[in-house]
């Protein structure tokens, strides 16, 4: 042990980092390595890397389009063995992607099998049954591969060569566009139309300070395979343009025929299939009424053909179409990021001008290497060319040194002033092709060979001949391969959702809740809740009368609110279900009340401990089985039954406490919340409601004009208008004390628009004595200061 703590570690010639820095950019090389070599294109020929090693794979083995199909295996091996050390998978799902006419704009490869359709573009057949070829248009990639305008660089283990870049005629970035995820970015790139991006290059080659705006004027948007419609608006695409980023919104294409209405083409990879059995459930969820049928007419012919069949002629095709627009997927969104690899191979969100310039630069710089490529081997071949030519007028001695010369090249090279090139080729050149006809051809050869060097020297010499000369071959490709476009952008509405609430013809029904928690719904309003039969040990609790097309909100002792339609609930002939199966109670949780009207009505939610406020029936209502919470209850307080406020700014609210003191004030005193404890309706001695001695008895709300009757067992008190009038206080005071030898009372009775009259008393019984009314004028006389409160409340 003491020998080895002797031999100290050495750390010599071991570069030492902080741990920190050393996984900064550990993580920083391997995040830019999935960066520049996995997820984003360059914008050079618009393609990932696995994508051009499949290409080049395929033009290497000789797969082109007049190539018979060759299994996928034989391709997905020649690039993983060669070109891409990764997952066989993963390469042939790019191959496929390639070969998708739904996928890809402009399909790269020709496949033969299974290789997946819209409805499901993972049903592709595995590499082994499946065949491919590259497709026509792989020849703007790969027409200029072998004209020297390549730069080549090893592959991952050094043995053979791969292109850097393939030389893409037309931008190709824009034209089938991809997707990719990275490290921390990630890249959305739309398809367009061949035609309209090799004028908007061209447009850029002639004027290099177009705008944005000026290029979109060729470039109407982008043009997905589907044939589906572009709604989004033109101010919206110019920005997308211009910063890179946004979001297209494209929208199937339909037709209102004697058949129905028809849908003849879809948003970006939406299947038939797959918006036949949204439609169809929605139809069995009955939140389609004006839908009577659905038929699927898709043939070989008709890939896309939907018949939506309406219930009637009555039925709004347009306002139908919006909204299935809204509710459906027959209107899609597609993320646009323009992130792509710059010409010097970092990664930035590039607008459409700044991606067009950065093509054109990179093709001519490609279309010069070409023309110097060319010239090289105009000149080589010219050079051979004429040391052939100076043998002619001396072919017998030519002959002569060969046949009898020790060293027939070094002497032809001092004798006729030839270089060692021209010798080797002399040497090499059959005796018959030098026979006098094929004088003429070579004489042929050198004119056409000087007028081509001409030519390129001319177009390298002059630079607006090279870009004209860009722009013919982008005209040429664009005869040759482009097509019309598919997806048309048009300006449409927005989608909207119908709502069902408000389209369904509404029946007044009346809403049943009992004790135990049971729910039910019953046509009419005279409906006896007493003579409906209830489980055993359960009894009617509340009841509310609505329209069957709005909600009824239920409140439960926790001060939460959960809502469903009327409609909805269950029929009245039975006993109902439990309100447990409609919503998510908590534990502990009951169902107190339920309330039916309309959106805008207004309710005082209040509880016994002295804390209300206003609350919209609107903010009550919510579709989350899990509810909403409303009104927060302190500990021990209880939710009091709520009270309708007929006129916020013209109703009174009443309230007694279970001491008997009233208290009358303007309903405006209150505010109107969504949510919350309220305000202090009432001043209650804080002692006392901590002993549950005192609190909010009974209260109500009564119009400017109404009277009330206060029940309170056999005795009752009558207040009229003018009563009243003279009793309104303010929020927060005590109240006036009620006769103290009044018991508790019941229940408050709203007389609507009674005549003005003194406080009177009517006994209940005939043995009841009249002397109510004189206790209450005198109580109501004066109003107890706070100094006697406190001391009632020792």
């Amino acid at each position: 042990m003491s020998n080895i703590m002797k031999n100290e570690l050495s750390l010599e010639g071991i570069e030492q980092l902080p741990l920190q820095n050393f996984a900064q950019d550990a993580y920083l090389n391997y995040s830019m390595s999935v960066i520049r070599d996995r997820a984003l294109p360059a914008v050079t020929d618009g393609m990932k890397p696995v994508q051009r090693r499949i290409i080049y794979a395929m033009a290497k083995l000789g797969i082109n389009a007049k190539a018979k199909h060759v299994k996928s295996a034989r391709t997905v091996g020649e690039v993983l063995g060669k070109y891409h050390p990764h997952g066989d998978t993963a390469c042939y799902e790019a191959m496929v992607l390639m070969a998708q006419p739904f996928t890809y704009r402009y399909p790269l490869i020709d496949g033969q099998g299974n290789w997946g359709d819209v409805e499901d573009p993972k049903s592709f057949a595995a590499m082994r049954y499946t065949e491919a070829r590259l497709s026509s248009q792989s020849e703007l990639l790969l027409e200029d591969l072998n004209l020297g305008c390549v730069e080549w660089v090893p592959n991952f283990d050094g043995t053979v060569e791969e292109p850097k870049a393939l030389p893409a005629r037309v931008p190709n970035i824009l034209l089938n566009g991809t997707m990719g995820i990275a490290v921390g970015m990630a890249t959305d790139i739309p398809p367009h139309n061949l035609n309209e991006l090799v004028k908007a290059t061209a447009h850029l080659i002639d004027h290099p300070n177009a705008s944005v705006k000026d290029l979109l004027k060729y470039v109407k948007g982008p043009d997905y395979p589907c044939g589906a419609d572009i709604i989004t608006p033109q101010d919206e695409l110019l920005k997308i343009y211009q910063t890179g980023k946004g979001s297209i919104r494209v929208r199937a294409v339909y037709e209102n025929t004697k058949d129905g209405i028809v849908i003849s083409a879809l948003p970006y990879q939406v299947g038939v299939g797959q918006i036949e059995k949204e439609i169809a459930d929605l139809m069995v969820k009955k939140k389609l009424p004006w839908i009577s049928d659905l038929i699927n007419a898709s043939d070989h012919e008709h890939p896309c053909r939907l018949i939506i069949v309406p219930r009637s002629n009555r039925v709004d095709i347009d306002e139908l179409m919006s909204h299935l627009f809204a509710i459906t997927d027959l209107e899609c969104t597609y993320r646009v990021n323009l992130n792509i690899l710059g010409l010097d191979g970092k990664p930035q969100v590039k607008d459409l001008k700044t991606i067009l310039q950065e093509w054109i630069t990179y093709r001519t710089d490609t279309v010069t290497k070409r023309f110097n490529h060319r010239l090289s081997a105009v000149n080589k071949r010219l050079h051979l060319l004429d040391g052939l030519m100076a043998i002619f007028l001396n072919l017998d001695e030519v002959i002569e040194i060969i046949r009898h010369d020790d060293d027939p090249k070094r002497k032809l090279m001092e004798q006729f002033k030839l270089s060692e090139l021209q010798v080797d080729y002399i040497l090499d050149t059959k005796l018959r092709q030098l026979a006098r006809l094929e004088e003429e051809k070579i004489h042929a050869e050198i004119s056409k060979l000087q007028d081509e060097k001409s030519d390129l020297e001319d177009h390298l010499a002059h630079p607006e001949k090279l870009m004209n000369f860009i722009k013919d071959e982008l005209s040429t490709d664009a005869k040759k391969y482009g097509d019309k476009r598919r997806c048309q952008v048009v300006e449409r509405a927005e989608a909207k959702e119908i709502d069902l609430v408000t389209a369904t013809p509404a029946q007044t029904m009346t809403v049943i809740l009992s004790r135990m928690g049971w729910v039910r719904a019953a046509n009419g309003t005279n409906i006896n809740p007493m003579s409906l039969s209830y489980k055993s040990g359960d009894s009617f609790m509340a009841q509310a009368v609505g329209k069957s097309n709005q909600y009824a909100v239920f409140l439960s002792n926790l001060g939460r609110s959960f809502s469903i339609l009327i409609k909805d609930l269950p029929s009245a002939r039975g006993q109902g279900e439990p309100i447990s199966t409609k919503f998510n109670l908590q534990p502990n949780e009951i169902i107190t009340t339920v309330l039916t009207g309309a959106i805008e009505d207004h309710y005082l939610l209040a509880s016994d401990m002295g804390f209300g406020f206003i609350c919209r029936l609107a903010d009550m209502i919510t579709r989350n089985k899990a509810g909403k919470a409303i009104v927060s209850l302190d500990e021990n307080s209880n939710l009091l039954a709520p009270v309708k406020i007929e006129d916020v700014e013209h109703s009174l609210i009443v309230l007694i406490s279970k001491k008997n003191r009233l208290l009358i004030y303007p309903a405006s005193e209150l505010t109107v919340l969504p949510r919350g404890k309220g305000l202090k309706l009432m001043k209650i001695s804080n002692a006392h409601l901590k002993q549950g001695l005192d609190g909010i008895a009974e209260l109500t709300s009564i119009q400017k004009g109404d009277g009330i009757i206060i029940y309170a067992g056999k005795r009752k008190i009558k207040l009229g208008e003018e009563i009243i009038n003279e009793r309104i206080s303010q929020r927060e005071r005590q109240g006036e004390s009620l006769p103290s030898s009044l018991p508790k009372v019941d229940y408050i009775e709203v007389i609507a628009k009674v005549a003005p009259t003194d406080a009177t008393t009517e006994p209940s019984e005939a043995t009841e004595a009249d002397d109510t009314a004189p206790v209450v004028a005198a109580a109501a006389s004066t109003e107890p200061s706070e100094a006697a409160a406190e001391a009632d409340a020792q």
